[in-house]
């Protein structure tokens, strides 16, 4: 619940952002929405379990030119319950885009990447045990969709993240459909 609270909150904050986007002569602002599949793998010494989930994420970032941005996000990469053991995986980060419009005036059809560092909170619990680890992590992602105006865009986007939870390595892989508006 904290964590939809505080996906509310950073929401909000979007929303408020908007007069002093308009106030902003270098670039817009934007807040996106992504939800899609989440593909979670802990391996440790040679052993390795997997599992999917679903994944949901709020990025809000400022285009400095229509071609590039630096954003922020907090994204639920999984929070999983298999035969007593759950998983948890969760990032908070910031990085760099890199976009290229195909279509006139800079909507249509577009390619993007992004990379950057984030802070990966991870937690397992089993048998009444519990491990977290908080680690600082690279992250990179494409993406490709549409503009359909200079406010509303869709696109598909996939992101590699990984993690450390002690002496093991926990990936995951995201397949996400994203709401993007600019303001």
């Amino acid at each position: 619940m904290k964590r939809f609270t505080l996906a509310g909150a950073v929401a909000l904050a979007c929303l408020t952002l908007s007069s002093t986007a308009a106030a902003t002569e270098a670039g817009q602002w934007y807040g996106r929405f992504e939800i899609g599949h989440s593909d979670l793998k802990i391996e440790v010494d040679g052993f390795s379990a997997d599992d999917t989930d679903t994944v949901y994420g709020l990025r809000i970032g400022h285009y400095f030119t229509p071609n590039v941005a630096m954003e922020g996000f907090y994204s639920i990469l999984g929070d999983r319950s298999v035969d007593g053991v759950s998983h948890d995986m969760d990032v908070a980060g910031l990085g760099v885009v890199g976009k290229k419009n195909f279509g006139a005036d800079h909507t249509g059809f577009f390619i993007a990447g992004r990379a950057g560092a984030q802070s990966v909170n991870t937690k397992l619990s089993a048998g009444g045990y519990r491990l977290r680890e908080r680690s600082t992590k690279p992250y990179v992602g494409v993406g490709a969709g549409y503009d359909f105006d200079h406010h509303n865009g869709l696109s598909l986007n996939y992101d590699y993240n990984t993690g450390d939870l002690f002496n093991a390595d926990v990936t995951a892989h995201t397949l996400t459909l994203g709401y993007e508006y600019r303001f």
